[in-house]
């Protein structure tokens, strides 16, 4: 069997149109996920049409993603139904709430998109919270729980893979990630009664997809962030969750883990366990650790290979399931 590397890298484009340079780009990294943000974004036509054209370019087959939220994490206005935050929207009764995610699913796969990067797992469970907050479905572990899947339902049945977030657990934080490392330090108890409840009701609804979260939790592991923990993301989420889907960093380009440097923690993340790399809004770093990774996989095939393997069992699957 062949392996890209560009396999384990999802990421991004700097506008609206498809340039010649982002071609080359794309062939060259020959990504596994090209994610769309507000600059990509002019109209629900437009939208389409970059969409098609990503598709179109020579390479493997790879998903179009979108962080399509509700509420404040919003990246498309036209052509998608607009939903409250979900917070709001989990007041609502579950049929409603797996409603709601099915009309966005079918919004968004009109639109050419394959994953979604919702729903919130995380507990809405500090009001300090800069940047979950209202994201979160409730303040209660098991509500927050089933109202997401039931809105990771709806975006399944319109045809768009959900993807939890953030793993471990992101609503006990009082700083954003994008910009400082947040740490939660409360006792592992705590922790298994409150931030895991969503993810394990994830896990056994085969949530196809989950994020992980740039937050240190000293009581599995005070060294690092849960995405370059081999402790948590390969320890607590593969082997004693038994999470068969596919995990992805957050992105690497965030303050939390990108201050000693961005290849560097893609090749932790990796170690980690993650199958995914988020590299997003700049393509010369994507293309700095598409060739680290090259050069790892030449020297020590082993230590790429367990994701590369995972990330093609997991699209043989997702194939078998359209």
């Amino acid at each position: 069997m062949t392996h890209s590397v560009g396999r384990l890298l999802w990421v991004s484009l700097p506008g609206p149109e498809l340039t010649n340079e982002d071609r080359t780009f794309i062939e060259r990294v020959d990504p596994f996920g090209v994610v769309i943000f507000r600059e990509n974004v002019r109209d629900a036509a437009q939208v389409k049409s970059l969409t098609e054209s990503i598709r179109a370019i020579p390479g493997s087959p790879r998903l179009l993603a979108v962080d399509q939220e509700g509420g404040r994490v919003a990246r498309l206005s036209d052509g998608v139904p607009s939903l409250p935050s979900m917070r709001i929207l989990g007041e609502k009764g579950e049929r409603e709430i797996e409603e709601a995610g099915h009309s966005l699913g079918l919004a968004l796969r009109y639109l050419g998109f394959d994953v979604d990067f919702a729903p919130v797992l995380d507990v809405d469970s500090n009001p300090h919270n800069p940047i979950i907050g209202d994201r979160a479905f409730s303040t209660d572990p098991q509500e927050a729980g089933r109202k997401a899947l039931a809105f990771a339902r709806g975006l399944l049945r319109g045809g768009v893979l959900p993807c939890g977030k953030h793993f471990p657990g992101h609503g006990d934080t009082s700083l954003d990630s994008h910009v400082a490392l947040p740490v939660v330090d409360v006792p592992a108890s705590r922790l298994e009664s409150r931030e895991l409840v969503p993810f394990k009701m994830a896990v056994e609804s085969h949530l196809p997809l989950m994020m992980t979260a740039h937050v240190v939790y000293p009581a599995w592991d005070a060294s690092v962030p849960a995405t370059l923990s081999r402790t948590i993301v390969t320890g607590i989420l593969r082997e004693r969750m038994g999470y068969p889907g596919l995990i992805l960093s957050d992105d690497l380009l965030m303050a939390a883990v990108a201050k000693g440097g961005v290849v560097e923690a893609a090749l932790a993340a990796i170690d980690a366990g993650c199958d995914g790399l988020l590299v997003l809004k700049s393509q010369r770093q994507a293309l700095s650790v598409m060739e680290t990774l090259e050069q790892v996989f030449h020297k020590e095939p082993a230590r790429l290979l367990p994701a590369l393997e995972r990330v093609a069992r997991w699209s043989r699957e997702q194939r078998g399931n359209q």
